[in-house]
């Protein structure tokens, strides 16, 4: 019925689904694995899809753009798509899947630039340099966070240091700020430099990661 559906409806043909290589997952007698043993013996049936669509951001604008998919600044890739049946509360039996979503960079240039300055060691204040691009609209509330490199979110930080309140120096092509010794991690590791820019609400420069 789907697969109908989707010949007959425009919207749906913009959709995408994985193989089905599971068993039907409609209809099962509640709390097994066999399939509908009442007096309808509904006909076994793939009643629970997952699909999924990548939104062209082009789609506000011109209908007549012919935008390819590499030209998405986002990509989705199924990774597994799968049936479980050892759920038994419903007459259906549950799918998930797993998608792999890669963000790619509007912008081929950083708007921030960042690096670390010297040693970095809890024994002593560090420095860290960075540069901005020309437009950038920088704020008060800007600060820039140490993160251990698998960070997940911008809340992860370690220590921060404001970009005004916390400078250091100063001059046309970059600026620096400092963070105290008593902010850096005395167990070391790997870290990255992220600024935070309050007016974007985002994370807009990123170091190379190095070592305390």
């Amino acid at each position: 019925q789907l697969n109908m559906a989707k010949k007959k409806e425009a919207f749906l043909k913009e959709f995408k689904e994985g193989p089905l290589l599971f068993r039907p997952t409609y209809k099962f007698d509640r709390y097994s694995e066999v399939y509908d043993t009442s007096e309808k013996k509904r006909k076994p049936a793939w009643t629970d899809r997952i699909l999924w669509k990548v939104k062209n951001l082009c789609e506000a604008g011109s209908k007549e753009d012919n935008s390819s998919e590499e030209e998405h600044p986002i990509s989705v890739n199924l990774n597994n798509y799968v049936s479980h049946m050892s759920y038994g509360i419903s007459d259906h039996k549950p799918v998930t899947g797993t998608f792999r979503l890669e963000m790619k960079p509007l912008l081929s240039d950083p708007l921030v630039t960042l690096n670390p300055e010297g040693e970095w060691t809890a024994e002593h204040d560090v420095l860290i340099r960075y540069s901005t691009v020309p437009e950038f609209p920088s704020s008060a509330w800007d600060w820039i966070g140490l993160f251990q490199v698998a960070f997940r979110h911008v809340n992860d930080y370690v220590t921060y240091a404001w970009v005004e309140d916390d400078e250091f120096s100063s001059n046309k092509d970059s600026k620096q700020v400092y963070i105290s010794a008593s902010e850096i991690p005395k167990t070391g590791g790997e870290f990255l430099l992220c600024y935070y820019s309050n007016n974007l609400q985002s994370i807009v420069g990123i170091s190379e990661p190095f070592q305390v």
